[in-house]
């Protein structure tokens, strides 16, 4: 399953989400066998930057390392707002 996690944070802390959620992704990455994506939208709305994380064929349980990796990083403190996560399952053909 792929998760898409999606969440604003103010302009003037993207910079230091951005350092966080690499490393973080880069953690879980490594640990997991995750391919992970960060991104952001090019433009603020209201002073926020809307920001998503994608994890991509994710194993059974990620979800919740996910959540406590991500209370440990410290990110919730520069995000405003709830994080709001999809489910995908993906369809795509194999090469």
């Amino acid at each position: 399953m792929d998760l898409y996690i999606y969440y604003r944070v103010p302009a003037g802390k993207s910079a230091q989400l951005e350092q966080q959620a690499i490393a973080l992704q880069a953690r879980l990455s490594q640990q997991y066998q995750v391919a992970t994506e960060l991104k952001r939208r090019p433009q603020d709305k209201d002073g926020l930057h809307t920001w998503m994380e994608v994890y991509l064929d994710t194993p059974d349980g990620f979800e919740s390392v996910l959540e406590a990796a991500v209370t440990s990083s410290g990110l919730p403190a520069l995000i405003d707002g709830p994080r709001h996560t999809e489910y995908f399952l993906d369809f795509s053909p194999c090469a």
